[in-house]
């Protein structure tokens, strides 16, 4: 346990050294600063005002930014330091395969939350000192979606970084498994309900093991508990989940699929070729 916090603390020292860390902070602070100035929390829009109006933009931000910004930033986390000779260096001492692979995950998880949560909290002192109210309730569970959002992003980048040896391959993989998750499964699905081919629900179920799908559909449903914005596929979700067991299934369905990938990742770093 001791060899694992160590690199997890040295993971999130070299993080922070680095540029990536500064771009990303700087990107959700500033955004939530634009929030403020434009006065997002003092406008109505479709029936939602203050802190509501203020996490519903900011969930659209989220579902862009921040999957993109952990796969490229991830991706090469084990990847870099075997091309580099940095992964030979370290076991070269007394660590543990096991130690410094989920050492390297913990401290990448911490370096990729803490920004966006505290993005998030920023809001909600804001929206206090503006005198909003504040929705705990959807506070608290839409923290979660973010928290299982990084967690799917992150197995995933750890995945692919030790299936992969070059760092261009790791980078390439990465931006292709966010263009797929964020655009051509929604589209491709699409043209399959115009054709008719399929049926509706089978489609449906397959747009929902989509982590971005997932979360989308649960921070609407914070928002909108009818779904009203999704037309009739709305009446599928509501009668086979219900609202309360989609907010359940959009929180621990993403950190199944990332705790999966993650030990897959750990699997493989195993079995192959080290260096």
């Amino acid at each position: 346990m001791k060899n694992l916090g160590l690199i997890a603390k040295l993971d999130i020292k070299e993080s922070i050294r680095s540029r990536w860390f500064f771009v990303y902070l700087l990107v959700f602070g500033a955004l939530m600063a634009l929030f403020f100035v434009t006065g997002i929390t003092d406008s109505v829009v479709m029936g939602f005002t203050g802190l509501s109006r203020l996490l519903l933009v900011y969930m659209q931000v989220t579902i862009v930014i921040l999957p993109i910004f952990i796969l490229i930033t991830t991706v090469k986390s084990i990847s870099a330091d075997r091309e580099s000779a940095i992964l030979e260096y370290m076991l070269s001492f007394p660590i543990s395969l096991r130690d410094y692979y989920w050492g390297k995950m913990i401290g990448r998880f911490t370096i990729t939350f803490f920004p966006v949560l505290l993005a998030l909290v920023l809001g909600v002192v804001w929206g206090a000192f503006k005198g909003a109210e504040i929705p705990w309730n959807v506070l608290l569970i839409y923290s979660a979606f973010v928290f299982a959002l990084c967690a799917v992003f992150l197995g995933i980048a750890f995945f692919i970084s030790t299936i992969v040896k070059s760092h261009d391959v790791a980078l390439g993989s990465s931006f292709v498994v966010w263009i797929v998750l964020l655009a051509f499964i929604d589209i491709a699905l699409i043209g399959l309900m115009l054709q008719n081919r399929w049926s509706d629900e089978f489609i449906i179920s397959i747009a929902l093991l989509n982590p971005l799908e997932v979360f989308r559909v649960g921070a609407i449903a914070l928002f909108d508990p009818e779904l009203t914005v999704m037309g009739p596929v709305a009446y599928y979700l509501l009668d086979t989940f219900g609202k309360k067991m989609f907010l359940v299934y959009a929180i621990l369905y993403p950190l199944f699929l990332g705790a999966l990938f993650a030990y897959l990742g750990y699997y493989f770093f195993k079995k192959k070729d080290l260096l």
